[in-house]
């Protein structure tokens, strides 16, 4: 008689952290991230509050746009339809072979 293990199959399942999925989840630290750092620095070039806003409207907009992209799916490609047709870029030099004295 063959022994029989569980098999765990949890990880056929996509990584998900509070709604965002996948590559999504780095789409959004970036964000979080690139807004903090942003709004930091206009805050600190120039004024308190007004770095204050932007960080706040910048972090806004950046996870809107990756929640945005996510309904697009993971593996959002361009599906073409038709005929497509790849020239060939081969390119054959006959001159620098050595010829035979036959």
């Amino acid at each position: 008689m063959v022994p029989r293990y569980s098999i765990y199959k949890g990880l056929q399942k996509p990584l998900i952290y509070r709604g965002f999925k996948g590559k999504f989840i780095y789409w959004g630290i970036g964000s979080l991230v690139g807004g903090l750092v942003l709004g930091g620095l206009i805050g600190a070039l120039t004024n308190m509050y007004l770095g204050g806003l932007l960080t706040i409207v910048l972090i806004c907009l950046g996870l809107g746009y990756t929640f945005l992209r996510q309904k697009d799916g993971l593996h959002n490609k361009k599906c073409y339809r038709g005929i497509i047709v790849h020239p060939a870029q081969l390119k054959i030099s006959y001159g620098n072979r050595k010829k035979n004295g036959i």
